[in-house]
């Protein structure tokens, strides 16, 4: 069973969040005219800068899951985290050690840098799609149907 973060963990915060994609691309400057450039990776790690605001019995959970369990941060590990999909379950792992500060005597602010082994982005077939329509409308329209299709018809197999 993989490692997923505590569910009685908060989520990080949008404050400092961050994607950094890592480099795909060789560039290599010509003497004349220009530059050539490359892919040289198919799938490169992307960084996500991220920040968490936690009680101190939070926190103390916290760093128990991260030594124990996260094996000190090198394990992977599933974690819901924001991207162009929304928030969606990410495979993630600790690149630093965390920092962590106390705040008003009440709060701890918990900052590190994760690193994702694969972007959620729409595949070619959906990116067709959405550059021939209006995405905001096809968002709208495929959640009324899984509402209507999920919540308000009913199961098919109860016929």
């Amino acid at each position: 069973m993989p490692l997923s973060w505590p569910t009685t963990l908060p989520l990080p915060t949008v404050q400092g969040y961050g994607i950094r994609p890592g480099e795909a691309i060789l560039r290599t400057e010509m003497e004349a005219g220009p530059a050539r450039q490359r892919k040289r990776f198919t799938n490169v790690p992307t960084r996500i800068a991220v920040r968490w605001l936690m009680k101190r019995e939070q926190f103390a959970l916290f760093e128990a899951w991260y030594r124990w369990q996260a094996k000190e941060g090198g394990e992977w590990f599933e974690i819901p985290l924001l991207g162009g999909l929304g928030l969606v379950t990410h495979e993630a792992r600790f690149t630093r050690q965390f920092d962590a500060k106390l705040m008003g005597g009440v709060l701890w602010e918990i900052s590190s840098e994760l690193e994702i082994r694969e972007r959620p982005t729409l595949s070619q077939d959906e990116l067709a799609l959405a550059l021939e329509s209006d995405l905001g409308l096809l968002i709208r329209d495929v959640s009324t149907f899984h509402s209507l299709l999920h919540a308000h018809l009913p199961d098919p197999l109860s016929w």
